[in-house]
């Protein structure tokens, strides 16, 4: 049976180690899920840390993807063009704002669609003028009417509508970086999501969310983070450090190439003791090697990216992901360290190919989610290239938003409720071959006792 173009959603993800094109359809029957028709995949070239140095390399390794992912659903190319593209980049501001609008005079009134595009303008407004930044995504982390908290305000009536925003920007010449690199492999983009956001789609449970929990995905180049309360993403963050950190250390260290480093990084704690031992392979030192990278990426950047932050706000705990996830042992490390539970993921939250069902592929998944959620509620992702008063109240007509001066808004408001305070703020992925349970708990208690003696050490 033939797959409908308008049913098609089409993923691009953009690793330090790997490109991925993800094909999936929509299900009419079930509006929240979808199913994944094929894909292709390509070693990354032009990337590093996660972002792109060779626009030329980098657009052949997106074509390859792409020729695959034709090749293997037999769907025509240009019904595949239009992807939605996720991303990093090494400067990633999040900030969080606050907005305040009237409904009425004193008597109450439903919300609208252009109410919440009037809140939100004054959230942006709220923020501070940055040349040269792009708002990425604007996220309502809440909202409030007539001071209570409601989780969607739309049609419930009242006179005051306060909403909360977290917008994450980055430099607006990545975005254009991008999209030149995406053109330039023939295809067209249309969406972008930041990959630690889309990892975290890709992994964490909508439970999760609404408890509370933060995603850490691991991947070859970068570590993304998403810190998720009352089922909104408030707070996204990249660190520049990945599983080539690792790999660098490693060949520095032994002495040997990055291609035997890299390989080497993969079957250090699967392969016998005595077998590597046999290659010349000094088993102690890289395990320490190993352990005093992640433990400086847990102690010195993600501790620190956390430091406002307490278990008590995550009930559910860390989600990890990422190809280095699958190191033995992290998941230890990384709870002694956060003093949290952590949960380390084994398949993405959509049923993927089988090549595709591990944590190394969490970011292909997490765009087939976004494009879901975003059509699902526009509002629950926006970004400056979205324009509001295109956005189509859901079960209504389109409405064009009020726009007035920040002045003017905050004159007429303060008259009637005073004045307002704003609440303060309280590679790409490695791919690991399984093994089994009995080396994994082995070299587990092992870094466990070499992280003890890091700690002596220092």
């Amino acid at each position: 049976m033939p797959v409908k173009s308008d049913s098609l959603l089409v993923g691009l993800s953009m690793g330090t180690t790997r490109t991925t094109i993800i094909v999936a359809k929509k299900d009419k029957r079930y509006p929240d899920s979808v199913q994944v028709v094929g894909y292709g995949t390509a070693p990354s070239r032009g990337m590093s840390k996660g972002v792109i140095v060779n626009v030329p390399n980098a657009a052949r390794t997106i074509k390859r993807a792409f020729e695959d992912a034709q090749s293997i659903t037999g769907i025509q190319a240009d019904r595949l063009k239009n992807v939605i593209v996720a991303f990093n980049a090494m400067e990633v501001q999040s900030e969080s704002s606050h907005g305040m609008v009237t409904l009425g005079d004193r008597e109450s009134k439903a919300v609208e669609t252009k109410d919440l595009d009037r809140v939100i303008e004054r959230a942006k407004d709220d923020l501070p003028s940055r040349n040269n930044m792009h708002a990425i995504h604007r996220i309502p982390m809440s909202y409030e009417l007539d001071g209570v908290p409601v989780s969607d305000p739309l049609n419930m009536n009242g006179n005051r509508l306060d909403i909360w925003l977290q917008t994450v920007s980055i430099p607006m010449t990545y975005v254009q970086t991008v999209k030149n690199c995406v053109r330039t492999a023939g295809l067209e983009v249309s969406g972008l999501v930041l990959k630690p956001l889309a990892s975290s789609l890709g992994s964490v449970y909508e439970e999760e969310m609404q408890s509370g929990c933060v995603s850490i995905c691991i991947g070859g180049g970068t570590t993304g983070i998403v810190l998720y309360r009352g089922g909104r993403a408030f707070r996204v963050i990249s660190i520049p450090i990945g599983g080539d950190h690792i790999k660098s250390d490693l060949a520095t260290v032994l002495k040997m190439s990055l291609g035997e480093a890299e390989h080497l990084k993969k079957r250090i704690f699967t392969s016998s003791e005595d077998d590597l031992r046999r290659e010349g392979i000094d088993v102690d030192l890289a395990t320490r090697t190993i352990v005093a990278r992640v433990e400086e990426l847990f102690n010195d950047y993600v501790r620190e990216a956390l430091a406002e932050c307490t278990p008590q706000h995550f009930p559910s705990g860390i989600i990890l992901s990422g190809g280095v996830s699958d190191t033995p042992g992290i998941d230890y490390m990384l709870s002694d360290i956060l003093q949290m539970p952590v949960r380390k993921v084994d398949e993405p939250v959509y049923a993927m190919p089988p090549d595709l069902a591990n944590a190394a592929y969490v970011s292909a998944a997490g765009i087939l989610r976004y494009r879901v959620a975003t059509e699902r509620d526009p509002y629950l992702f926006m970004s400056d290239e979205q324009s509001l008063s295109n956005v189509p109240e859901r079960g209504e007509a389109p409405e064009r938003p009020v726009r007035r001066s920040r002045e003017r808004f905050r004159q007429a408001e303060d008259e009637y409720y005073g004045d307002v305070q704003d609440e303060p703020e309280d590679y790409e992925e490695e791919e690991y071959e399984e093994e089994d349970e009995s080396p994994r708990e082995n070299f587990g208690d092992f870094m466990r006792r070499m992280t003890d003696r890091f700690k002596k050490l220092f």
